[in-house]
């Protein structure tokens, strides 16, 4: 059921979004304790604001409520990716070479799960890490169906 609500919600938003000029990240229905949760996370080239979400929500929880796929009570929140954003498609891969990134892989590649590092190169199907490791510089390439989660990562100098 997770997963219709979560393509109902999408098919439901990108033309409130696209009259906006704003950007789907991420549509997340789960079940925390003993609510549901419905999460849009929404962006665009210069960020967003409450008022954007507060705007998305109130027209998105009137298109809900007329399709109305939820059987029980859920809380809507409508928010920004926040600064680690999640990479989830495609083009978010594309938009991130040169920045830090984070990935979980499915499988071992050369004896690692996990990569910090920054996103050097990204042709649609691999993603290439330089990463450091004991003062030493390393490059990974990550096949994309290889990638389990990936997401920006925050770096302190």
């Amino acid at each position: 059921m997770g997963q219709s609500v979560t393509q109902l919600t999408e098919q439901v938003v990108a033309p409130i979004l696209a009259e906006m000029d704003l950007e789907l990240v991420d549509v997340e229905y789960v079940k925390e304790g003993k609510s549901w949760f419905l999460r849009v996370y929404i962006d665009s080239k210069n960020g967003v604001d409450i008022e954007d979400c507060q705007l998305v929500s109130e027209q998105l929880s009137q298109k809900l409520d007329e399709h109305d796929p939820i059987q029980q009570a859920y809380f809507l929140e409508v928010s920004s990716p926040g600064v680690e954003r999640p990479l989830k498609k495609i083009e978010h891969f594309e938009k991130a070479v040169g920045k830090q990134v984070y990935i979980k892989t499915y499988e071992h590649i050369e004896g690692n799960k996990t990569f910090e590092g920054k996103l050097i190169h990204f042709d649609g199907e691999v993603a290439t890490v330089e990463w450091s490791e004991k003062h030493r510089v390393n490059q990974t390439e990550i096949p994309y169906k290889k990638i389990a989660s990936a997401r920006l990562a925050v770096t302190f100098n």
